[in-house]
């Protein structure tokens, strides 16, 4: 008994020692990062929930229901388990140790053998997955592409032992008369069986032996897990705690102040991440949690199209130049002018940096809550304001949103040209919005400058004025929300067109606004409000299912066919409007929905976000090419969305694939125009008098034709 109690405490205070050590460097570590913005400790109830669905309740784990279900009862069974952790300790002191008040328990006995040859059935599951699914059989079509599967293989021996020493030592006590447990136990006692022929003398070195095992495989455990990429089991708690609620989606987690009034002429400026120092402790502490489970990898429409970019591989890039660059960052002296190779190209090849969508599907998928497009975003800011380095063609829209106010560059003038295809009159607000108009109609560049995207636009307006919905439009005063350029990195550039707008429509008094275009949806009700716009934002497909619902318009049988819905990743997965879309639809009595495989919150890109729609595409295939196919593969006649730049990715993409005879690519709003026959102008002008109409500060003759109650 003293050489067991001294074997086991000897190699717990070891293990425990090297394991400290460790973590208490990694805390280091990771708090030398910068700030985190926004503040991570705050709305502690909406963390504490997050705690218990996303931890203990592992639902983004259960999305994939086979290895979630397999995770589930690994991280349960350890968690039950840890009760038997308390026993073996025990056990070392006293041979019939037991757990005081519930040692005796039944239940306790049978949930610890339950969950124990639970989290072995698990182990076979992932074993089986990794041997289906691995690199040297399915290459990059592999999750676990450039993993680190050789620790991932030994963690499962690990555990595998844990749950082995454990069931031994547990089937010899009952040998021994030392088991605190009845038959409920029944794993353990149905081993005793096999071990009772030999005896109780050697059942006691047996239970010994593989006592000091498990405790040894425990605590070694624990030191393995500190050095390996297995730390999600102890950082991922603290991560999901720390995450953007209610996720790291919608607007960008930081907005830098860019008026450098506070800046002394000692001071070095540095805007973004150049190095692994300029990230915040957040951004590092996601490094450091990163499971390699390539969930995010798997759904990326960038690594799924032949781009270098993998969301995985880019975090465990960064997280290896943490670690090689531990001593720098803890000194914290970047000030101290210590030359360092910045992070793009020497750690993140540029290539992979310009690939990203910013569609979100890699913050979607994650089950650790890593946010991976701000960390991309602050890389694209420092190359783009402290380098200039960015895709040479990207210059021209840069140049056309700082000087035409839209990335054609096609000026303001153009911003009115689509109202001349209505037979009604569209105000256009020079002044402040008259009372009696309730929405202002943000158009967006696509929507008013584009030929393709003014159709969705025009029916847009059609609907509304339909349903009696009273509106104006900005026209030449409108400019571009800057959201292109923010996600290719110029925030000096965002900033500078989001305070422009925010002055326009605070001057024209706007409260309600109406927007065609997700990205311009999702910054003015997302991202202004930072920079003091605050207003009511609705996006038409929203707007148009109230109507529907309200019967204030009523689909007809103009159209019969069968529909597919793409979701816009700026509509669905980063703003959650995923419903309303497809209840519009649902209301079409002569139209039929297919959904394709990757749809609402799995919804595969269209290729245009993140600036994309102004880059070149000359790595491996075109996004919009692959989603197009999966939605010609559905059959449907009509391939329906609620984004212009989707209609416009979606239609270059049929028209690639010649099917443009088969195949139509319909905004919502066309599609429900389409159903109810030719459009009804409810006190509409004649055609000699129809287009725009200027309202000044509330004059008569700005008023819209309908009533005002809105939708």
């Amino acid at each position: 008994m003293p050489v067991r109690l001294a074997v086991g405490l000897g190699i717990t205070a070891v293990m425990f020692a090297i394991a400290g050590r460790r973590f208490f460097w990694l805390y280091q570590l990771i708090s030398s990062g910068q700030p985190a913005v926004p503040s991570r400790f705050k709305d502690v109830p909406k963390r504490i929930k997050a705690e218990l669905v996303e931890v203990g309740g592992q639902k983004k784990l259960l999305q994939w229901t086979v290895p979630g279900v397999a995770h589930a009862f690994t991280f349960w069974g350890f968690t039950i388990l840890f009760l038997t952790i308390i026993e073996a300790f025990g056990c070392l002191f006293q041979r019939d140790f037991h757990i005081p008040i519930i040692g005796h328990l039944a239940v306790v006995g049978f949930l610890e053998d339950f969950f124990a040859v639970a989290v072995i059935v698990s182990l076979l599951v992932f074993v089986g997955i990794r041997v289906k699914h691995s690199p040297k059989r399915e290459n990059r079509r592999s999750r676990f592409f450039g993993s680190h599967t050789g620790a991932a293989w030994l963690v499962l021996l690990m555990i595998f032992g844990v749950i082995a020493s454990l069931l031994v030592y547990r089937a010899a006590q009952v040998n021994t008369g030392n088991f605190p447990y009845g038959w409920w136990a029944f794993a353990s006692h149905g081993l005793a069986n096999v071990l009772k022929p030999l005896g109780t003398g050697v059942n006691s070195v047996i239970e010994t032996v593989a006592l000091l095992a498990n405790i040894a495989i425990i605590t070694g455990f624990l030191v393995f897990v500190s050095y390996s990429k297995h730390l999600h089991i102890f950082l991922a708690p603290i991560n999901v705690a720390t995450s953007r609620r209610p996720r790291a989606l919608g607007a960008l987690a930081s907005t830098p102040d860019m008026s450098m009034e506070d800046v002394g002429e000692d001071d070095e400026v540095v805007f973004g991440a150049g190095r692994i120092e300029d990230f915040s402790w957040k951004q590092l502490l996601d490094m450091a949690t990163c499971t390699e489970c390539g969930r995010c990898q798997s759904q990326c429409p960038a690594w799924n199209t032949g781009k270098p970019l993998s969301p995985k591989l880019l975090i465990m890039d960064l997280r290896d130049n943490l670690f090689s660059s531990a001593d720098r960052v803890m000194a914290k002296n970047r000030a101290a002018g210590v030359e360092v190779e910045n992070l793009v190209p020497s750690v993140i090849d540029p290539d992979v940096l310009w690939s990203c969508t910013t569609c979100g599907a890699c913050v979607e998928q994650c089950p650790v809550d890593i946010e991976h497009i701000d960390t991309i975003i602050d890389m694209r800011r420092y190359e783009v304001l402290m380098e200039s380095n960015f895709p040479t063609e990207a210059g021209l829209m840069l140049r056309n949103v700082e000087n035409q106010g839209d990335p054609w560059g096609l000026g303001g003038a153009k911003r009115t040209d689509w109202i001349e295809a209505l037979d009604f009159e569209v105000p256009v607000i020079t002044g402040t919005i008259p009372d009696d108009i309730e929405y202002l109609y943000w158009v967006g560049c696509a929507g008013a400058l584009d030929e393709r995207a003014r159709k969705g636009a025009q029916a847009t307006a059609r609907m509304l004025h339909r349903a009696g919905v009273t509106f104006g439009i900005l026209g030449p005063r409108e400019s571009c929300t800057g959201d292109p350029v923010r996600r290719l990195g110029n925030e000096y550039l965002y900033q500078e067109q989001a305070r422009m707008n925010i002055e326009t429509l605070e001057s024209a008094g706007v409260k309600k606004v109406i927007a065609t275009c997700p990205h311009c949806f999702n910054t003015l009700s997302n991202e202004y409000p930072s920079l003091g716009g605050n207003f009511e934002v609705i996006h038409h497909s929203q707007l148009l299912d109230h109507l529907v619902s309200a019967g204030r318009l009523t689909p007809g049988g103009g159209y019969a066919g069968t529909v597919t819905y793409h979701d816009p990743c700026y509509l669905g997965r980063h703003n959650r409007v995923f419903d309303e879309p497809r209840s519009v639809i649902d209301a079409i009595p002569g139209a039929t929905q297919i959904e394709m495989r990757r749809c609402r919150e799995k919804g595969f890109c269209c290729g245009a976000g993140g600036a994309r729609m102004w880059l070149e595409e000359k790595i491996g295939k075109r996004v919009n090419m692959e989603r197009t196919e999966e939605a010609i593969g559905t059959g449907a006649d009509v391939v329906s969305t609620a984004c212009p730049y989707c209609m416009i990715m979606l239609d270059d993409a049929v028209r690639a694939n010649a099917k443009e005879d088969d195949v139509r690519v319909l905004d919502l709003s066309q599609l429900l125009e389409e159903s109810m026959g030719e459009p009804v102008a409810v006190g509409a002008t004649s055609a000699a008098t129809s287009g725009a109409i200027v309202a000044e500060d509330g004059a008569d003759e700005a008023s819209a034709p309908g009533d005002t109650t809105g939708g």
